[in-house]
């Protein structure tokens, strides 16, 4: 979920309450939808590290490592088109900033306690499909006609 964090700029399921349901759909194998321009190496990496099953996801030495070539590929992009990705960004970091002050209404301090939780398991693309194209309901949207 960090490298969901850092590629969007917000924590993950923002638009969610942090309740029983939200684990749920999480042990159920609902992931965060990845953010457009995520580097496919980069979104590769990150969904390895969201497998249910452990012995799937990548060691920390793995880990590390794969993320030190990125950074390296990064470095020796041309400036160009480093720069449209900081324009990119810096559109991302806007709207995040604005998605934040909506949601923060969304978040409260406190330990969930949930007992009889399924195992883990990994969604199937039609399930992530139907999560995340369920309408949210703290949305209004005034009509000013």
């Amino acid at each position: 979920m960090l490298m969901w964090e850092i590629s969007s700029g917000q924590p993950p399921f923002n638009y969610y309450e942090n309740d029983y349901k939200l684990a749920l759909n999480i042990i159920n194998g609902m992931r965060p939808k990845v953010i457009s321009g995520t580097p496919l190496k980069y979104e590769n990496l990150m969904k390895q590290c969201w497998d249910a099953d452990p012995s799937n996801r990548p060691d920390i030495d793995t880990l590390c490592n794969r993320m030190h070539q990125l950074l390296q590929f990064y470095q020796n992009i041309s400036n160009e088109i480093l720069q449209q990705e900081t324009n990119n960004n810096l559109e991302k970091l806007i709207n995040n900033t604005m998605s934040k002050h909506i949601s923060s209404k969304l978040f409260t301090s406190k330990i969930h306690q949930f007992k009889n939780l399924p195992e883990p398991r990994n969604a199937t693309e039609e399930e992530q499909e139907a999560f995340h194209s369920k309408s949210y309901d703290c949305f209004n949207i005034p009509d000013n006609s």
